[in-house]
């Protein structure tokens, strides 16, 4: 006999829910052996990760079926394990052609390398389960390279611009008669999440889903679900810490939507703040503040990670922070800012001395 379960008590719980519906919504319009293959990871990976798994495969299949002269013919749901051992590197190279451009629906699709290697980590993993399960008797995935991924220059806002995005929040200057119209009702609210933003560099994801209960002002943290599916506490200065009391006293005047009581940062629908609204907030105040770049909330991330780096030297403590597991993915991001750092290294050592540090010593 079924039992009722009580709702989600956190955003990140809510989350996995909802993942894990999409998830069964989609199953059926892949082959059947992929049913396998999910419970397989189901105990490593978290349900995000699955459905974004879902996804890349589906494209995959669905390439197969209309491109693929053996299969087109062949309803989806009625493929077996036998045709991925007669799939050959050709055809996943084509593949990977394919995902440069494709068009689906009347909507173009594009991938750069990123978007690429992802499908591709997608197939891998997919191919390398039934490979050392004994189920298929080659991995042709395995012969594919990764695309090479080409690192670009990170974009950050100089302490300029810092300071003349938090002046923008507080004065209103350089908005709309319509964006003024709101402006009062939510700058405090603005200020204290773009400062969270830079005072912390907790990801997007982690800032909506921050509730009332995750903020200890004792101890000047918070705790974030970060990706990976585990909790970590992140601790902010008083600048953070005054920008989020400010936010709070105004906070525990509204009275929340139902089922949201707990969210800490609401919109003006009185609801929790979605990643969406958060991503119009940060383009709206920072393409005031500059033209040339295209400033996301990852891009505050990086402002934060940039200016740590700077101060500390420590990419370690860098790594550990923003909430990287391995510090080698930090490294490739700060590359530049090592790179500024030995250069400025070279007249460090003196190979003659220095007089006059020579006479003091005696």
């Amino acid at each position: 006999m079924a039992r009722k379960t009580a709702a989600p008590e956190t955003y990140s719980d809510e989350q996995d829910i909802k993942n894990i519906r999409k998830m069964r919504e989609i199953l059926p319009e892949l082959p059947p052996f992929c049913r396998q293959y999910f419970r397989s990871i189901e105990d490593s990976t978290a349900p995000r990760t699955r459905l974004g798994y879902a996804y890349d495969l589906r494209v995959f299949f669905t390439f197969l079926h209309e491109n693929n002269s053996v299969l087109s013919g062949k309803p989806m749901n009625k493929w077996g394990l036998e045709i991925l051992d007669a799939l050959t590197r050709e055809d996943l190279e084509e593949y990977m052609e394919y995902l440069s451009y494709y068009e689906k629906d009347g909507t173009v699709y594009t991938n750069d390398e990123k978007g690429k290697s992802r499908k591709l980590s997608a197939l891998r993993s997919m191919f390398q389960y039934f490979y050392s399960s004994g189920l298929i008797e080659k991995d042709v995935s395995r012969l594919v390279n990764m695309p090479k991924k080409h690192e670009k220059p990170i974009i950050r806002l100089s302490q300029e611009e810092v300071r003349e995005l938090i002046d923008l929040v507080e004065d209103g200057s350089e908005l709309t008669r319509q964006e003024l119209r709101y402006h009062d009702k939510t700058k405090v609210r603005d200020e204290a999440l773009l400062i969270l933003f830079l005072g912390t560099g907790i990801r997007v994801s982690e800032l909506v889903g921050l509730d009332l209960q995750d903020i200890n002002f004792r101890e000047n943290a918070i705790r974030v679900h970060r990706k990976g599916d585990y909790d970590a506490i992140v601790y902010f200065g008083d600048e953070v810490s005054l920008a989020l009391k400010s936010y709070l006293e105004e906070r525990k005047l509204i009275i929340p939507k139902s089922g949201h009581e707990n969210a800490f940062f609401l919109s003006l629908q009185k609801s929790r703040i979605t990643v969406r609204a958060v991503e119009k907030l940060v383009k709206k105040y920072a393409s005031r503040v500059t033209s040339l770049k295209k400033i996301t909330p990852h891009k505050l991330r990086s402002t934060y990670g940039t200016n740590l780096y700077k101060a500390s030297g420590d990419i370690y403590l860098v790594a550990d922070v923003l909430g990287h597991k391995d510090v080698n993915t930090t490294r490739k991001h700060y590359a530049a800012m090592d790179e500024d750092r030995r250069k400025s290294a070279v007249n460090m050592v003196k190979l003659h001395g220095d007089p006059s540090e020579e006479e003091n010593e005696e």
